[in-house]
């Protein structure tokens, strides 16, 4: 029996007109030997029949629906129908080049003690360039715990993209899945579980990051004003308590010893 990597996406009326760009990247990857993928769409205010038949024709894809809720909302509803040992966050207008998945399920295979995976990341451009995103890569390899928070804390901007995460099941279930955050939900996350375990750093490109106007970081909300202030209080609050009652990392996650998957 496979190993399983659940992908989840949450959709957005203005996202799903990318869905199939998504679906294409997502259908090329190779996995490693023993390993396969299911991909969660949870559209947000729909039921799951907005997603193109296409799409949903294959029978890897699971489509469903919630009641408006936003990104945190519909994220969590998609990892609560997840059955892999790894799960992997993948934005409906994104675009995941060749060998992304290899890399973080190899990773996680080979570092035991290691809770999550973030890469390198392009920023795809409306006219179909690729621009580098960054805030300064850090090197590649071990992030010891608590450093991105550290970052985060004077910044306000994760040093990472969080939206390239895979993180194991068990460790996202301890961080308690996304929270409800009209915003910002990816990367209250990624705080919560930089401050529970060591996490990679992969430095080969792991998405093609779309910008595009319908996107919700593009909202005049989102980076300044009252709705921004709360947003980041909230993420302060959990991880500075997580940190403070987490126990040190554990030896090894479940699922994760050395030797777990094919290379």
């Amino acid at each position: 029996m496979s190993e399983l990597l659940s992908i989840v996406t949450p959709v957005h009326d203005a996202a799903i007109p990318y869905l199939s760009n998504a679906y294409e990247s997502l259908a090329a990857q190779i996995l490693p030997d023993g390993w396969d993928w299911e991909w969660l769409i949870q559209v947000d205010g729909g039921d799951g029949s907005e997603v193109p038949a296409g799409i949903v024709s294959d029978l890897r894809v699971k489509a469903g629906g919630n009641r408006k809720g936003g990104p945190g909302v519909s994220r969590t509803m998609a990892w609560g129908r997840s059955s892999g040992s790894l799960v992997k966050v993948l934005d409906a207008d994104d675009v995941l080049p060749a060998g992304a998945l290899a890399r973080d399920i190899r990773v996680l295979g080979q570092q035991a003690d290691v809770g999550w995976t973030v890469s390198r990341v392009l920023d795809l451009m409306p006219d179909g360039t690729l621009v580098h995103y960054t805030l300064g890569d850090p090197e590649p390899g071990r992030m010891l715990r608590g450093g991105l928070f550290d970052y985060w804390s004077t910044s306000h901007r994760p040093q990472v993209h969080p939206a390239t995460l895979c993180v194991r099941q068990e460790l996202l279930a301890v961080a308690g899945g996304w929270m409800a955050l009209p915003a910002s939900e990816d990367t209250a996350l990624l705080m919560a579980l930089d401050v529970l375990a060591d996490g990679w750093f992969i430095k080969e490109t792991g998405l093609h990051y779309r910008k595009h106007p319908g996107q919700t970081t593009a909202h005049v909300d989102h980076t300044g004003g009252p709705e921004w202030a709360a947003r980041m209080g909230a993420i302060r609050k959990h991880a500075e308590a997580l940190r403070r009652q987490s126990a040190p990392a554990a030896a090894c996650w479940p699922g994760g010893s050395p030797g777990h998957v094919g290379v």
